[in-house]
This record gives C-alpha cells, structure tokens and sequence, in this order.
C-alpha cells in the first residue's frame, strides 16, 4: 500500500488512521486489478484510466466519493446502513462500523458501469436530457 504511506502518515488520530488503512487495504485486496493513486490529495481507485472510487477523511467520518450515479443507484441501501449521504459523498461515521459488502457492491457497480468509460468521470446528463436507467 506504498501509494497511501504519506497520506496516512498525515493523519494525527491513530484510529482514523488505522479505519483509513484498512478500508483502503480491504479495496486494493478485493478488488487487486483496480491503480492505486493520489489525486486532489485524496486516496483514490481507477481502472483503465477511469475514477471508481476516492476516499477523503473529516473530524466526524470517513468519506467515500464513488460518483453521483452510483450513490443513487444505492442510495436506499446507504441510507438502510444509517449512513448520510450527499449526491457526490456517503459519510461513514468514525464510530460506525464499515459495511465492506455494500463497500463492495458500490465498487462493482461503477468498474461495470464504467467498463467502458473512455473518460475519467462520467459525462454528466444534460440539463433537460432523459434520465438513463441503471439497472
């Protein structure tokens, strides 16, 4: 996990820090075929060029940034956990455990979602257009 040394290293609060390094240890495990990167000083996963997944941290809770669409495609599911979210963020409280298999269920969907994705995010609906499915 060479690629989060310094990031985690940063963090003051070993806790934290240990809850950090093992969500992203649990992703890069489960999902070994997925890059390893930082960017906007985040902890982040790609796949062929394409954003899956980021990670940030704040006082209260761990973020997980996996796009907009794959928060609304699980978004009765996150909020079943006791998990709030945003359009763009779910917050994992630091006190609440971690659900790794909705974790993993989020992670599958935008590596198939966006298998062929030639962009590093998706390209956002415009204003007006009809909603796809994503079933």
């Amino acid at each position: 996990m060479n690629v989060f040394s310094d990031y985690l290293a940063q963090m003051d609060e070993p806790s934290q820090r240990a809850r950090t390094s093992e969500v992203l240890d649990w992703v890069g495990q489960t999902f070994p075929a997925l890059e390893r990167r930082i960017a906007w000083n985040q902890p982040m996963f790609t796949d062929h060029g394409t954003f899956i997944v980021g990670f940030s941290t704040a006082r209260h809770h761990l973020a997980v940034a996996p796009e907009a669409a794959a928060i609304a495609h699980f978004s009765g599911q996150i909020k079943q956990t006791g998990y709030e979210h945003t359009k763009l963020l779910i917050r994992i409280p630091w006190r609440a455990d971690v659900d790794f298999s909705l974790l993993g269920k989020i992670i599958g969907f935008n590596i198939a979602d966006k298998a062929d994705c030639a962009t590093f995010w998706r390209k956002q609906a415009k204003p007006g257009a009809a909603a796809s499915s994503q079933g």
